[in-house]
């Protein structure tokens, strides 16, 4: 049975100010089938949210009702504090959100330029915002959003001819056009090339820098530990864990040290058995040994101090974690097993 979090605010604000979205005891169901179950979350100004699961964890199925996209079957979304229903959606409100989804569609016989001028029209955006401004170099909105998404000198270009990367950075362009509070990005990265990747997440940052909200889902996982500061581990229509990044780690993460010698391993085994910080040890070479350590950077410093201090000949001491990937993998694992 899939264990549920408690009913309080799930993450810790990286700020004192207001949640951008509150959420309370959503639920969606579809006949017999439920979605997403009694979920509590809050999310703050520049706060990136990193949402991670197995298909069919009910990833999606959330950020459509924070959205507006799905009604919730139970259960209550504020936006800036204010609540936000699918069937009593003001304009002002529809205008703090921004939304990619994994399959949305360009429209082909449009230019990158034409293609966000029309939705800047939709937003209410007056002319001068949206004017084409290469002429005289002025700046206005849709120019430092292609520039902000590295798309300018591909203004004149149809959407046809623009690469997947290219694509996606254009449809990230058309969910923050209007300059939304809170920004959902389903999947952004889904089939990117590194390159591509590299470039979409410096995007995030600097949305993030802006004190944009944002909640982000991908099974690339080390796109997220990149830039997120929060991560929720969905399964089942639960949010099963959620936690800052940082305390993630310290929490699920295994420490290891790889330590290697120039002289006896022996040596090296004996003294680092004398170690509380050392769980277990287990040769990979002649020469070198894996520590499973438990303990700060500075317990690390100090294991490494005292085999210096005891004499033994060191040609390697490097430090490292299990990454996000790995702990997602684990529970998984025990869950399954459970």
């Amino acid at each position: 049975m899939v264990s549920q979090i408690s009913r309080a605010p799930t993450t810790v604000p990286p700020q004192t100010s207001a949640p951008t979205l509150s959420v309370r005891g959503l639920t969606k169901r579809f006949r017999r089938k439920i979605a997403v179950n009694d979920l509590y979350l809050d999310l703050y100004p520049g706060e990136v949210y990193g949402l991670i699961g197995p298909n069919g964890a009910g990833k999606t199925t959330l950020m459509e009702m924070m959205v507006g996209a799905e009604q919730p079957t139970l259960g209550e979304l504020r936006i800036n504090g204010e609540p936000f229903r699918q069937d009593q959606n003001s304009p002002q409100l529809q205008r703090c959100i921004g939304y990619l989804p994994d399959d949305y569609p360009l429209y082909d016989d449009l230019t990158v330029w034409q293609y966000l001028d029309y939705f800047a029209r939709l937003y209410g955006m007056g002319p001068a915002q949206r004017r084409d401004c290469s002429a005289s170099f002025r700046r206005n909105r849709l120019y430092d959003i292609l520039e902000l998404v590295q798309l300018n000198s591909k203004r004149r270009s149809r959407t046809t001819e623009l690469s997947r990367g290219m694509k996606q950075r254009l449809g990230l362009a058309r969910a923050i056009i209007h300059q939304p509070s809170l920004l959902v990005l389903d999947e952004p990265v889904s089939g990117l090339d590194p390159v591509a990747r590299m470039e979409f997440r410096d995007i995030i940052k600097t949305l993030q820098q802006s004190g944009m909200t944002i909640l982000i889902s991908s099974h690339v996982l080390s796109d997220l530990a990149d830039f997120c500061t929060t991560i929720g581990i969905m399964e089942l229509g639960h949010l099963v864990e959620s936690a800052p990044l940082e305390a993630l780690y310290q929490r699920l993460s295994q420490q290891q040290i790889f330590i290697g010698t120039l002289g006896n391993r022996t040596d090296l085994e004996r003294q680092l058995s004398l170690h509380n910080g050392v769980i277990s040890q287990a040769p990979v070479s002649d020469s070198e040994i894996c520590v499973e350590f438990e303990g700060d950077e500075a317990a690390a410093g100090a294991l490494l101090r005292s085999l210096v201090s005891a004499g033994i000949p060191l040609c390697q001491f490097h430090h490292t974690r299990e990454d996000l990937e790995t702990i997602f993998l684990k529970h998984l694992d025990h869950k399954q097993v459970s």
